[in-house]
């Protein structure tokens, strides 16, 4: 159990219905390493890309011209199930904590046609001004896509 009394990810079988929102990412052939498998690092890539995604769509992320951004300062996977080439990702996400300043989405990968989750893991990001670098409260349209994906 966390320290909030809920049971860990781990210990429960996460299935498509505990995600909000999805984003379907192909894999390439560059992905897999040399056991014929996605490598490691390419899962944070998958995870980076249905946040920023998402909230370009739905929650206003500028990057190039806003005066704020979102920086990761935690993150982690839990590797369940291989992921190969030419596999076709299902990225699902979902709020489960808003602050603040700060956010934690949390990111479940599946594959095309399957129900099995193939990893699951959580991105933290804290809203900084962009010209100082300080933590700022979330923008409000940020703050509502986050909200409509909240657990």
């Amino acid at each position: 159990m966390s320290a909030r009394g809920t049971a860990e990810p781990e210990a429960v079988e996460l299935t498509r219905a505990d995600y909000r929102h999805f984003l379907s990412i192909p894999t390439r052939w560059m992905d897999n390493d040399v056991y014929g498998h996605v490598n490691n690092v390419e899962y944070y890539s998958y995870f980076d890309t249905v946040v920023n995604h998402y909230m370009m769509v739905h929650g206003g992320l500028d990057y190039r011209n806003g005066e704020t951004v979102g920086f990761v300062v935690e993150t982690r996977c839990s590797y369940k199930r291989p992921i190969a080439f030419p596999d076709v990702v299902e990225a699902g996400i979902r709020v489960a904590r808003i602050g603040t300043s700060s956010v934690t989405y949390e990111v479940g990968l599946f594959i095309d046609g399957h129900e099995a989750i193939r990893a699951f893991g959580h991105f933290v990001h804290v809203y900084v001004d962009k010209a100082s670098g300080k933590p700022v409260p979330i923008p409000e349209r940020a703050r509502a896509a986050m909200e409509a994906i909240k657990m």
